[in-house]
C-alpha cells in the first residue's frame, strides 16, 4: 500500500511541470502503463487530476483547493515565533513580526529586548505606517496601482524630522524597497530608536509578514544596526521556507 501511495503522490510533482498522457507517467514512474492507469484513475476520481480532451493529465482543482485551505490554516505567528526568539537570543534587540490587515499594519508578536532599555510597542497595535521599515515593506508589496492608492489616502505626522513628508517621497521609498527587498526606519518615528526589517514570503511569493530588529541608538548606533541585516534576511528567508513548506534550512542563522 505504502508503494502505491509514493507512486500516486509521484504523479503530483509530475503533473505540476505541465500535461502528461499516460505513457509519459508510466515512463516516469517506471510501471506497466495499467499500473498508471490505476493510479490515475482514482487520482482523477477525487479530483486530484483532470483528464483533458487530449488524454493528457493535469492538475485538478480539488488539489488547489485543498492548498488554498491549508495556507488559509497556517499560523505564520505560529511558525516564526521560534525563529523570533533565535534571532533575539544572537543579537539581543527587539525582534517584532507585523502583518498587514486591512489599512493597517500590526504587530502579532514580539521579542523584548535584553537591554535595561525597553521599547513600548504592544502585540495587536497598529504601527506608524508611513514611517515603520515592517509597514514600507508590506505596502511595497502591493501592486503599483493599490500601492499608489493607499499611499494617497494616508496622513504622514511629522514625528521627526526624518518622518516621511508626503505620498511622493513615500512612494519613491517603496519602490526602492521593493527593489532591494528590506527597509529601515531610521529615526522616523522616534529619533533615537532604529530599525531594519526584511519579508516573509508566502509560497506565491508575496509577503504575507514581516519582521524587524529594532534597538535605541543610546545601545547600538544606526550603523551596527544595519551590520545585522544579513542575519535579519536569513532569519525571514527560514520562516518563508518553512510556512511555504519548504524544507527548513538548519543553518539559516549561521
Amino acid at each position: 500500500m505504502s508503494q502505491t501511495v509514493d507512486r500516486a503522490l509521484t504523479i503530483l510533482p509530475l503533473l505540476a511541470e505541465g500535461p502528461a498522457n499516460l505513457e509519459q507517467v508510466a515512463t516516469r514512474l517506471g510501471v506497466h502503463k495499467s499500473t498508471a492507469s490505476r493510479l490515475l484513475r482514482t487520482l482523477h476520481e477525487h479530483g486530484m487530476v483532470y483528464r483533458q480532451e487530449d488524454q493528457r493529465y493535469r492538475l485538478g482543482t480539488r488539489l488547489f483547493a485543498l492548498a488554498q485551505r491549508a495556507m488559509e490554516g497556517i499560523d505564520v505567528r505560529e511558525i516564526a515565533h521560534p525563529h523570533l526568539v533565535e534571532l533575539n537570543e544572537r543579537c539581543g534587540h527587539t525582534v517584532h513580526l507585523a502583518v498587514h490587515e486591512e489599512d493597517e499594519v500590526l504587530y502579532i508578536d514580539k521579542v523584548d529586548s535584553r537591554y535595561p532599555v525597553r521599547m513600548y510597542s504592544r502585540i495587536g497595535k497598529p504601527v506608524a505606517i508611513t514611517v515603520a521599515a515592517v509597514a514600507k515593506l508590506l505596502l511595497a508589496d502591493l501592486p503599483e496601482v493599490e500601492r499608489r492608492q493607499v499611499a494617497e489616502r494616508l496622513d504622514y505626522p511629522a514625528y521627526t524630522p526624518r518622518s516621511t513628508p508626503g505620498a511622493a517621497a513615500y512612494l519613491k521609498e517603496l519602490a526602492q524597497v521593493r527593489e532591494q527587498g528590506w527597509a529601515t526606519d531610521l529615526g522616523g518615528h522616534e529619533e533615537s530608536i532604529n530599525c531594519v526589517a526584511a519579508p516573509v514570503r508566502g509560497v506565491d511569493g508575496r509577503a504575507v509578514a514581516a519582521l524587524s530588529v529594532s534597538a535605541p541608538n543610546v545601545v547600538v548606533t544606526a550603523e551596527e544596526l544595519l551590520s545585522l541585516l544579513p542575519l535579519v534576511r536569513r532569519t525571514a528567508e527560514a520562516i518563508s521556507a518553512e510556512y511555504s513548506g519548504r524544507t527548513p534550512q538548519k543553518e539559516a542563522l549561521r
